[in-house]
């Protein structure tokens, strides 16, 4: 008896190279609708299911291989006799491979303008129906749906090495593919931000060739959905791979400038800014985002949120820099940056909407979901709690810190000046250490400068040292029971103090 081969795709790359290979091997096709189509159009011999099964396709194809002679030809073990005897008594023939894959339910949601109506039509039944049955039994039933294992496995074949050990990788392969299928089904029906039970799926990207340390293994993987802005989607120029701590870094760096909306360039070391610098264009503000640190720039990344110029570009490849993103790249500025060997630069669509997306971080058997911290202040959501306002220039330049200090690692201070950050304490075990770090950093630029703290103060150490070197105006969250001292000391050296009523603990 001929084995027999059912094949149902939606994809139909090489399904007619890949069913000729199986003719030759001694299989029997049987197929349906647009794949038989398909087949029988490339001259090769092939049977309808309905022939098998003795019914028709109905309500509009949804109902055609949901039927015993497909599925008990799938799932009989033919190691027991009382299976055997039952496909005998009933007149089923055994199926020996299934290669399906799905209607493209992800494909069809992206689409612009997309009914719910078609979003449904394009959830697949009898395809998941019949991977899972295959891939049951794949003790007997080799299942395929990936048409990237079609060449490997006619060589198998040719080989006669397509055992029981290859049929259960390729089974495992197909259980992580329905799992996928059926998380995208579960995101786009459900409505709770946090449901009893949370399903993600992640599609892979690369292999790494390590992780944050060269002792670490390590890949990439992208959220299945397309996320507009993330690092996944970016098209690289030029340069090598990126590493662990090149994505690390890059994304930080991402989630930063997506709060800026002028011209903006951040540079990003060890996941914390460096310097933030906007301007009224881009050569300005990478100029400031440099000035911000020189030091600490170097070996590091850099974000704009404006096309990379020519004067832009001899700026960048005047330091040694792992990464350059921007949502362009001119010409002359490629043909300037590509000079380097090592840098990375990589193209992206800047479009970056979190407000309906969560952060999801790891912790040993589980994992921590949050909405991303989107909080955003304005001027009319301030507190002017000391006796003197800020000026309008120290105003600016507070919401400009605010923003940065969003972006540090906690305890986290951020110094700011004219449309830059002139210093930066990050992930200090006590707030005035991360303010003497950034008070340090910035020296002489400190005074008339403003600082900004991601949460209240304590105790009025921290606004002391701030007296000290100049400071003029502060902005923190409030809060603390001891907020009165702080508002004495700034009282006291006329520094201006505004509450936000928000903190931004970054850890």
């Amino acid at each position: 008896m001929k084995k027999r081969a059912l094949i149902s795709v939606s994809n139909k790359q090489n399904i007619e190279t890949f069913a000729k290979g199986l003719i030759e091997h001694g299989y029997e096709i049987i197929s349906t609708g647009g794949t038989l189509k398909a087949i029988q159009n490339a001259g090769i011999d092939a049977k309808a299911v309905e022939e098998i099964t003795g019914f028709p396709e109905v309500l509009d194809g949804r109902v055609k291989t949901l039927h015993p002679f497909i599925h008990g030809g799938l799932l009989a073990n033919r190691e027991d006799v009382h299976h055997m005897e039952q496909l005998n008594e009933h007149a089923i023939t055994p199926i020996d491979m299934v290669v399906v894959n799905l209607y493209p339910f992800k494909q069809t949601l992206e689409k612009e303008g997309v009914t719910e109506a078609e979003i449904v039509e394009n959830i697949d039944i009898g395809g998941p129906t019949m991977l899972r049955a295959a891939a049951k039994n794949f003790a007997h039933v080799t299942v395929v749906v990936d048409p990237n294992d079609y060449d490997s496995i006619l060589d198998n074949l040719q080989n006669a090495s397509l055992d029981e050990a290859k049929r259960k990788q390729l089974a495992a392969k197909v259980f992580r593919h329905t799992a996928n299928y059926d998380a995208m089904i579960a995101n786009y029906f459900s409505e709770e931000s946090f449901p009893e039970v949370l399903t993600t799926t992640y599609e892979k990207v690369q292999t790494l060739r390590y992780g944050e340390n060269p002792h670490q293994s390590a890949a990439f993987y992208r959220d299945a959905r397309s996320i507009a802005g993330g690092l996944a989607t970016a098209k690289q120029l030029h340069g090598k791979e990126l590493s662990y701590n090149n994505i690390q870094d890059a994304n930080a760096a991402l989630e930063i400038i997506a709060d800026y909306d002028e011209p903006t360039a951040v540079a990003v070391k060890h996941m914390n800014p460096c310097g933030i610098g906007v301007g009224n264009t881009i050569e300005t503000a990478f100029s400031r985002a440099y000035d911000a640190d020189p030091i600490s720039i170097f070996g590091g990344i850099v974000v704009c949120n404006r096309e990379i110029n020519l004067a832009t570009a001899e700026q960048l490849s005047n330091i040694f820099l792992e990464i350059v993103i921007a949502p362009q790249f001119t010409e002359d500025a490629l043909k300037q940056l590509t000079k380097k060997k090592n840098i990375r630069l990589l193209e992206l669509d800047m479009a970056n909407d979190r407000t309906s997306k969560q952060k999801i971080t790891s912790v040993v058997g589980g994992i921590l979901v949050q909405d991303y911290d989107t909080g955003k202040v304005g001027e009319a959501d301030l507190q002017f709690a000391t006796n003197r306002k800020p000026t309008a220039k120290e105003l600016e330049n507070l919401l400009f810190a605010w923003k940065a200090v969003k972006h540090v690692k906690s305890n986290a201070i951020v110094l700011a000046k004219d449309n830059q950050t002139i210093g930066v304490g990050a992930g200090q075990m006590n707030r005035v250490g991360a303010a003497k770090i950034a008070m340090e950093q910035a020296g002489e630029k400190t005074k008339g400068a403003v600082m900004a703290s991601d949460a209240f103060f304590p105790m009025p150490d921290t606004v002391e040292a701030a007296a000290k070197f100049g400071i003029t105006a502060i902005i923190q969250p409030g809060g603390s029971k001891r907020d009165q001292d702080s508002i004495d000391v700034c009282n006291e050296y006329g520094i201006a103090m505004v509450f936000t009523g928000m903190r931004h603990f970054k850890h």
